[in-house]
């Protein structure tokens, strides 16, 4: 399974519902409003001067909202080329016989209709509402499906990877293992309101400090744990799952120093959360055949013309809340709205190795405890809410464990390979930029 696809079996990239100005779509001088003037002139489509105004609006409230300063003109001309390089993509798939049939094209329609829960019937006139013709939306949707796979097909088929470079990974991979070893860390965690004051302060810490003395005298930690803890992962007995040392908190790593298999953190452990009361269930020494997979489910929802990427996240944030307060489940919210193929599995991504996920994604799942759910996570393939259902450790053979190495490399590689190809496209492309006034 492709790392670049995220294990989104199946998944399209959707056209924002109207992004009556998108990118990919086709465009040629006859289609020009009134009143609009041609940009740029690209092989055979044109980018109109709106394109151009929208795209750089677009990029001035993203440097806004990121605190950054705002020049109007390399705004302007980061739009324009970023139309350009879009244009060069979209008609290369044209010309290199890239198919979408019609069939799969009227599912893909179908599916961003019912997204945004429309009938096809409420999508054609929301669409004539929005001036956007039904049929350049059909053909906005195909462009798109085009440009991905050509993209796909064009710069895996430029990566390269070596045995040689596959022995250097995992060579640095046996680096780091020999530095660090697993651990299975359970929890009861008494938790402290922020800006509670001393009174609060010592009656948590009292709690937590029984909590503690019943495990020492001798009671079971997870049935203390199940009773005791405001922890996500109570119901465990507060196990958190094995997971390398070096993804664990820096103030647990230090509470467990030295403990083994077993053995109980002799203090409370104080945080910004609360009091912990800590023990180790199981530690082990790194191999690189022995890797811990993980079960997890996401939601996923991409950006669009219309859906920004903060939008989304309020989206993913309000699913979260109605998922913890228990208004709805997980496997619920995935299948009514994920834009993925693991939708109709209630967003369940399967068991994963290391390295099966782009990095941002398998970062923020590796933090999660069992159960446990994200805030929205940016990727670029859009926005997830991710929670972990299980987690295992596997031996694998040799040869998986290359094929890893091997997907993990080609996603290092990718963005350069991507670029370069970009590049070469353009450079071949013809290209006549043209001025007007606003």
């Amino acid at each position: 399974m492709s790392v670049r696809s995220l294990t989104l079996v199946g998944s399209l990239l959707l056209a924002g519902l109207f992004a009556g100005q998108a990118a990919h779509a086709q465009r040629r001088a006859a289609d020009l409003l009134p009143g609009d003037y041609i940009a740029a002139v690209v092989n055979q489509d044109v980018v109109a001067a709106s394109e151009v105004i929208q795209r750089t609006e677009k990029l001035k409230r993203e440097a806004a909202q990121r605190g950054e300063p705002t020049d109007a003109q390399a705004l302007h001309k980061q739009a324009i080329e970023a139309l350009i390089e879009d244009r060069v993509l979209v008609t290369y798939a044209r010309e290199s016989g890239a198919k979408v049939d019609e069939p799969e094209l009227d599912r893909v329609v179908a599916n961003v209709a019912a997204q945004n829960k429309l009938t096809m019937e409420q999508l054609k006139e929301r669409l004539k509402q929005e001036g956007i013709d039904y049929r350049s939306f059909r053909e906005n949707m195909r462009d798109q499906l085009m440009s991905e796979r050509v993209r796909e097909r064009e710069v895996q088929g430029r990566i390269r990877i070596t045995d040689g470079d596959i022995d250097k990974y995992l060579d640095e991979r046996r680096s780091v293992l020999g530095k660090s070893d697993q651990a299975n860390v359970a929890q009861i965690l008494v938790s402290v309101p922020d800006g509670a004051d001393e009174t609060v302060v010592a009656e948590k810490r009292a709690r937590a400090e029984a909590a503690l003395a019943r495990v020492k005298g001798g009671e079971d930690f997870a049935k203390v744990a199940r009773e005791v803890s405001e922890d996500a992962n109570k119901d465990k007995g507060g196990e958190i799952g094995l997971r390398p040392v070096d993804r664990l908190p820096d103030l647990f790593v230090e509470a467990i120093k030295g403990l083994g298999s077993g053995e109980l953190a002799p203090k409370l452990l104080r945080s910004g959360a609360g009091f912990h009361v800590l023990k180790v269930v199981e530690r082990k020494t790194g191999s690189l055949t022995t890797v811990v997979q993980t079960r997890a489910r996401h939601v996923l929802l991409r950006p669009s013309a219309q859906l920004t990427a903060e939008v989304a996240a309020r989206r993913l944030a309000e699913f979260k809340r109605a998922i913890e307060t228990g208004r709805t489940t997980f496997e619920q919210v995935a299948r009514e709205n994920s834009e993925d193929g693991s939708a109709p599995e209630g967003g369940d991504l399967g068991w994963m190795s290391p390295g099966a996920f782009v990095p941002e994604f398998e970062q923020a799942m590796d933090a999660l405890p069992l159960g446990g759910i994200s805030a929205p996570v940016p990727s670029r393939f859009g926005m997830h809410l991710i929670q972990v259902q299980e987690r295992r450790n596997t031996e694998i053979e040799m040869k998986q464990l290359r094929d890893q190495a091997r997907g993990a490399l080609r996603e290092r590689k990718y963005e350069e390979a991507y670029q370069e190809w970009l590049k070469e496209l353009r450079a071949r492309a013809f290209v006549e930029l043209r001025e007007w006034q606003d």
